[in-house]
C-alpha cells in the first residue's frame, strides 16, 4: 500500500468547498482614550478604578450567590451596595464632603 500525502491539509481529505467570500474588515468603534492617572486604572472602564478590600468569607459567598442568581457581576453587586449605603448615610447626615487633596 502506498503512502498518501496529506500536504493539502484537512480540505484535501474532506473535499474542496467553495471559497469564502471576502468581506470588508470590520472597523473598530471609535472610543475615546481613557486617561490613566493611577496604575489601578489599567484595564478598567472610564471612571472606574481597581480597589482591594478585606471582607468576611460568609459575606463574599452571599455576594457571589446574589451575582449568580441575578446574573450580574460581583463588581455590580458591590457597587450597588456602596451606592445604597452612601445614599442612606447622606439622607441621615447630609452630603459627604470630599477629602482634601494631598
Amino acid at each position: 500500500m502506498a503512502k498518501k500525502s496529506f500536504s493539502g491539509g484537512l480540505n484535501s481529505l474532506l473535499g474542496e468547498s467553495k471559497p469564502a467570500e471576502k468581506t470588508a474588515e470590520p472597523k473598530e468603534p471609535k472610543v475615546a482614550k481613557k486617561e490613566i492617572t493611577k496604575t489601578s486604572q489599567i484595564g478598567t472602564k472610564e471612571k472606574e478604578t481597581r480597589a482591594t478590600f478585606i471582607v468576611s468569607e460568609d459575606l463574599l459567598e452571599k455576594m457571589k450567590a446574589l451575582a449568580y442568581w441575578d446574573r450580574a457581576l460581583i463588581k455590580d453587586i458591590v457597587s450597588n451596595a456602596f451606592e445604597e449605603y452612601i445614599a442612606r448615610y447622606e439622607k441621615k447626615n447630609g452630603e459627604i464632603k470630599e477629602m482634601p487633596k494631598k
